[in-house]
């Protein structure tokens, strides 16, 4: 984990009118400090670290894939060094053909509302899962039965190493209490259960009594749904105990609070539409770019692009460069790397490949086709327009013309086949290397917008989706990334141009102790509080 603390500095705080119109709690939540006393310590803490989760808190159609779920038990999860480790399970098996998964099943866990968690309820959560048509691939299951109260076995159609990523991010539902509402009014075995949600402002949470494992120190956590500006104004007030904020407002200290980057896989990249224009989706969506569907361009691109200086101009320092989707990640590889902020070399690559710029405009050419195309992102998005504009500036001195526009999503959906595209992704499951680089997924949603194929890489990938272990497929996914002849890393096909992983920033008040956190996912969901029970007010043991 990397870990910056700004020096901390003793302010009295102010009411913030933002946070008083969304908390009921009024006066009492807001934390008050002078210069010659410590910080209150309370059971409850205010937070703002992300925005609203509008589809609600149902694990079955996604509710902590990223992070926790929070409200709800998994039946395995990832330590801080991600390593595999129990929750609800007290042990599980791999048949040695890998279809058949055992999971035995602790016998003291009660939902929120004192009913008993049993394998019913495990086996009622992946079916319903496996029907909801959402983010949570459980296409490879052929069925899922309770053998008795406390063991679970899972069928799969065939061998699948990532199927243990599903065990440790699906929260487990209970199928008494399960109908339409349960997004809005979730019961679970998790450390917290919900208590009230003010739609567009606040969540507030409070202890679950029935939770099997250490009790939090918190009583009550109440999550704000700020944007980052209105959360670092929040902080600066004093009336939050962790906010996250970007990179750009980490110049100036924040009387009170001390400042922590976590290290993530939370990465940026620019995905290439891989194939000639003239394509279509089956919707009438144009596809393909007579530009990008160069590889010289591709690794032009990924060697003009100086990544140190993205880290340092744009993220403040707060990130590292990324060179996959998967760096520092068991299944990502060190090949991946390469020199870049060489813009003499991309253009020695573009004209061992017949771009040259023959006009002497500053952009090179291939005929009558110009080395220039449209880079979009996500219209309000500042960190990704900033990096998308530092980009453009960057390979300009390879002759390579980028214009940039933020667009909304629903725009961006429409022109991401044909167009390059900045993104955001990062996990903790190697499933979505395979979601991201695999022909079959060519257009599925945001998947493979590009359209890349490779049969060699599908083929590697397949082994590593086949492995019977996790480590076994390790070795496969670093074989799809390059196998010495080919790959979808820079030194293979480059369909991507791979460029930051970015930290995840919080402002945290002054002795609160946010435990040892693990390497962050994409930004999605609330990831720092996955060691919630881990949290506490130093010098209050």
């Amino acid at each position: 984990m990397k870990l910056r603390l700004l020096k901390s500095m003793l302010v009295m705080a102010t009411s913030f009118s933002i946070i008083l119109a969304g908390c009921t709690q009024g006066e009492e939540n807001i934390v008050t400090q002078s210069q010659d006393t410590a910080p209150e310590v309370r059971d409850e803490l205010i937070l703002a670290i992300g925005t609203e989760t509008e589809a609600g808190y149902d694990p079955t159609t996604g509710w902590g894939q990223y992070g926790s779920p929070l409200f709800q038990s998994t039946l395995l999860k990832r330590d801080a060094d991600l390593n595999v480790v129990n929750d609800l399970a007290t042990d599980y098996t791999v048949s040695e053909d890998g279809k058949t998964w055992t999971i035995k099943l602790r016998e003291d866990v009660r939902f929120s509302d004192g009913e008993a968690l049993t394998a019913e309820d495990v086996a009622f959560t992946f079916e319903t899962a496996a029907k909801s048509a959402s983010i949570i691939d459980l296409t490879n299951m052929e069925k899922v039965e309770a053998a008795d109260d406390t063991t679970v076995v899972f069928t799969l159609k065939e061998a699948q190493s990532t199927f243990i990523s599903l065990l440790t991010t699906l929260g487990i539902v209970p199928e008494h209490a399960y109908d339409e509402s349960y997004a809005e009014q979730p019961i679970g075995s998790g450390p917290y259960k919900l208590v009230q949600w003010d739609k567009g402002q606040q969540v507030i949470v409070e202890r679950n009594p029935e939770y099997y494992g250490e009790q939090p120190y918190f009583n009550r956590l109440t999550f704000l749904f700020l944007e980052e500006d209105a959360a670092y104004a929040a902080a600066q007030a004093g009336t939050v105990d962790v906010a996250a904020i970007p990179a750009a407002f980490t110049r100036q200290e924040v009387p009170g609070m001390k400042l922590e980057a976590v290290k993530t896989v939370d990465n940026r990249g620019i995905v290439f539409p891989y194939n000639p224009a003239g394509g279509t989706t089956s919707e009438g969506i144009m596809t393909g770019n007579d530009v990008t569907a160069d590889a010289a361009i591709r690794k032009a691109v990924n060697v003009a692009i100086d990544r140190e200086a993205l880290v340092e101009g744009v993220l403040e320092g707060y990130g590292r460069p990324a060179y996959s989707v998967a760096d520092d990640l068991p299944w990502g590889s060190e090949e991946a790397q390469f020199a870049d902020g060489d813009p003499a070399e991309a253009r020695r690559i573009l004209e061992a490949a017949g771009w040259h710029d023959t006009d002497k405009d500053g952009i090179v050419e291939k005929g009558t086709l110009e080395a220039s195309f449209k880079l979009y992102y996500f219209a309000g998005d500042m960190t990704r327009q900033s990096i998308a504009l530092t980009v453009a500036d960057m390979v300009k001195a390879a002759g390579i013309q980028i214009e940039v526009e933020g667009k909304s999503r629903e725009e961006v959906q429409k022109l991401m086949y044909a167009n390059p595209v900045l993104f955001g992704w990062g996990s903790h499951d190697p499933l979505e290397t395979y979601n991201l680089y695999s022909s079959t997924n060519n257009g599925v949603g945001y998947y493979n917008a590009g359209q890349y194929s490779n049969p060699t890489v599908d083929a590697w990938m397949d082994k590593a989706m086949k492995a019977t272990d996790e480590e076994e497929a390790w070795g496969y996914w670093q074989k799809a990334l390059w196998d010495g002849t080919t790959g979808f890393s820079f030194q293979g096909d480059a369909p991507w141009a791979w460029l930051v992983n970015v930290d995840h920033i919080y402002l945290v008040r002054e002795g609160l102790n946010i435990g040892e956190q693990q390497i962050h996912p994409h930004g999605h969901g609330w990831p720092i509080t996955s060691n919630i029970e881990e949290w506490f007010w130093e010098g209050s043991e």
